[in-house]
């Protein structure tokens, strides 16, 4: 079969590599020159492109795609360690709180892996470049789809800048800009039915190289906190590389000053646990500055029957969530994984394609979905309270277990942080874990002995000084 995926980022190149190893002949169009770097620096510091902007924002690997990589693509894997990606054990992240840190079976499933995603792309891409069944396009970008009329009609290629291509199967892996209703409406097609839901915040980060000095903590540290005003953030990545991150409210315009790069440092340097990183770290790229973000979900089948036939989405297409919880690649490698299996099963049928796919997005993605908008509107209801003064958000009735009592409990709780960490890797699905009655009782009696402590974090006036520009005054280092 020839298929032709549409976007050379990470979801589309995976796509390619397992459509490929699967027998099909595969066709990359890219709009953009993603052309592999000579390594894994060049690759980070030409990253940013605005189509796809969360390549340069903090990432960590996390259990759903390094499971499915390693199953589908381990070859490919091995390569991401090869470029200096570090995997840590589940038991090394755990934080100070808990004194329980024996291995119990099943953390191997959710071992981290510590790397920038620019190196995850720049692998994946110098594979596609090497595999005999996937040819890429750079520079070419989608104008278009050319189908069969039909009710609904049959897509057999897409029409490019540089002509059209044949295709028995497109692959929409474009990301969250997709045109793909645009594409469809002049075949007559109906539009996919999205959803979406505010993720609320902003994104201001930065990427820098660790100094050859006494760290305050390990190279594969993941500290993400939400204090009052904001979310901070610090991720380890590759070869020695620290990515820091500050996530305001969307409509607090006090964060517009940290667009500036001393301003966004003097912010950081009121955040206790960033801190003692400062002064060793030397920034390697430019700052980036993400927002008007949402969570999204697409279904390409409505009232049940398929938007067109021979047509199919992964990654971003289908489904973006809250960036902080870097389940982006996770979600790519499920839809990936699924649409190669389905592919495979039913060759000829694709009605029964595109049916079966939905159920995939229905079952493995939209959970994903609705817990994050979920956790996205308390999280930003905790913040206007504070930054806005709106209302203080209403609690969930008592007892209940849902993802803020799991990640407080996760904090002392040994049991209740694997918990947390599965629901963070997408390792089953959200109400296995919040409906589970030993571990809702559990958190309970974990609350009740440790109940939650405000995070050390910078006062009112401390983070407007940092904003107005002012040096920020030196945070004690705790512990």
């Amino acid at each position: 079969m020839r298929v032709v995926v549409i976007g050379g980022s990470a979801a589309g190149l995976m796509c390619a590599l397992v459509l490929a190893r699967g027998g099909h002949d595969v066709v990359i169009v890219e709009r953009d020159d993603l052309a592999p770097a000579a390594d894994v620096e060049a690759a980070a510091a030409a990253a940013f492109r605005a189509a796809a902007p969360q390549v340069v924002q903090p990432h960590v690997v996390l259990a759903t795609f390094r499971e499915i990589l390693r199953e589908r693509l381990p070859d490919v894997y091995e390569g991401i360690l090869a470029a200096g990606a570090v995997e840590a054990s589940l038991v090394s992240q755990m934080p100070p709180g808990i004194t329980d840190r024996a291995p119990r079976p099943g953390d191997e499933r959710l071992t981290f892996l510590f790397s920038r995603r620019a190196t995850v792309d720049w692998v994946l891409a110098r594979a596609a470049a090497a595999e005999p069944g996937v040819e890429v396009r750079y520079g070419t970008p989608v104008t278009g789809l050319v189908a069969d009329d039909g009710r609904p009609p049959r897509v057999r290629g897409v029409q490019t800048a540089r002509g059209d291509l044949d295709a028995d199967l497109v692959v929409d892996a474009s990301g969250r800009r997709t045109a793909l209703d645009r594409w469809l409406a002049p075949l007559g097609a109906r539009r996919s039915d999205v959803t979406r839901a505010e993720c609320g915040l902003a994104y201001y980060s930065r990427q820098y190289r660790v100094r050859d000095a006494a760290l305050p903590g390990p190279l594969t540290t993941r500290t993400v906190v939400g204090l009052d005003e904001f979310v901070a953030g610090i991720w380890g990545g590759d070869n020695g590389s620290m990515q820091l991150a500050l996530a305001p409210l969307a409509s607090d315009r006090r964060f517009t000053a940290a667009r500036d790069p001393a301003v966004f440092d003097a912010v950081l340097r009121t955040v206790p646990f960033c801190a003692p990183w400062m002064d060793l770290l030397e920034p390697t790229t430019a700052l980036h500055v993400m927002g008007g973000l949402h969570n999204t979900l697409r279904r390409l089948v409505v009232d049940g029957e398929p938007v067109a036939l021979g047509v199919h989405a992964v990654g971003d297409v289908v489904c973006t969530t809250n960036p902080t919880f870097a389940r982006g690649l996770s979600l790519a490698a499920r839809t990936v994984a699924a649409l190669a299996d389905v592919v495979a099963a039913t060759p000829g049928d694709l009605r029964g394609q595109a049916l079966a796919m939905d159920r995939v997005v229905a079952r493995d993605v939209a959970p994903w979905y609705a817990d994050q908008a979920v956790n996205d509107a308390a999280a930003a209801a905790r913040l206007r309270h504070v930054v806005e003064g709106t209302p203080a958000p209403v609690e969930s009735p008592s007892g209940r277990l849902d993802f803020g009592r799991l990640r407080a409990a996760a904090q002392t709780d040994a049991t209740a942080f694997r918990a947390l960490w599965r629901v963070m890797g997408m390792v089953g699905r959200p109400e296995e874990v919040y409906e589970d009655p030993a571990l809702e009782e559990r958190v309970r009696e974990v609350l009740v002995a440790h109940p939650p402590v405000r995070p050390p974090q910078p006062t009112r006036d401390e983070l407007e000084a940092a904003l107005a520009g002012a040096p920020a005054a030196r945070v004690p280092v705790v512990g």
